[in-house]
């Protein structure tokens, strides 16, 4: 037996049987929703609890990440909605038509964090229009937060399931 085959029989390289994917998959839910529009979430927290300065920062930077979301949807939001179509199309067709474990993993993770993209350019253009600030900015990015708190529940539990299910399958086998 030689030393590639012992690593590999060590360490599962099929996704779902592999801890450092669920592990990845952990943080990138729990970075989701613990940064609301690319803000700390303490941050509105201690922002509604002490307002003053608190406040002010809590405004600026929603306002310059508000900005920087809104720059880059208009200047090349096109573009990369035509690529992120073309990579999550390729991506579900690599995984449920041609049964590629990998690619399943990875649309399970970024299929779900896309809508979540989408959110936020919606909660965006949202703050924008309507200028909230205040209390009114602390409720909108607390419902932003909760739909990707939402989101983050359903994809594990069906990534959850359908890991499951391969790793039933394949053990079977």
């Amino acid at each position: 037996m030689d030393l590639h085959q012992t690593v590999f029989e060590l360490i599962d390289m099929r996704s779902f049987s592999n801890l450092w994917y669920w592990i990845a998959l952990a943080v990138v839910w729990s970075s989701a929703s613990h940064y609301v529009l690319g803000v700390p979430w303490d941050l509105a927290m201690r922002a509604r609890r002490k307002g003053g300065d608190a406040l002010s920062d809590f405004e600026s930077m929603v306002r310059i990440n508000v900005n920087r979301i809104l720059y880059i949807s208009e200047v090349s939001g096109l573009l990369i909605t035509g690529f992120a179509f073309f990579v999550m199309t390729t991506l579900a067709l690599l995984a449920f038509v041609y049964a590629n474990e990998f690619a399943q993993a990875v649309f399970l993770l970024a299929f779900p964090v896309s809508i979540v993209g989408l959110l936020s350019v919606y909660t965006a253009r949202a703050i924008d229009r309507r200028a909230l600030t205040g209390h009114d900015l602390y409720r909108r990015l607390h419902l932003h937060r909760i739909a990707t708190q939402a989101i983050g529940m359903v994809a594990i539990f069906v990534t959850a399931l359908f890991g499951m299910l391969q790793n039933l399958n394949l053990g079977a086998l």
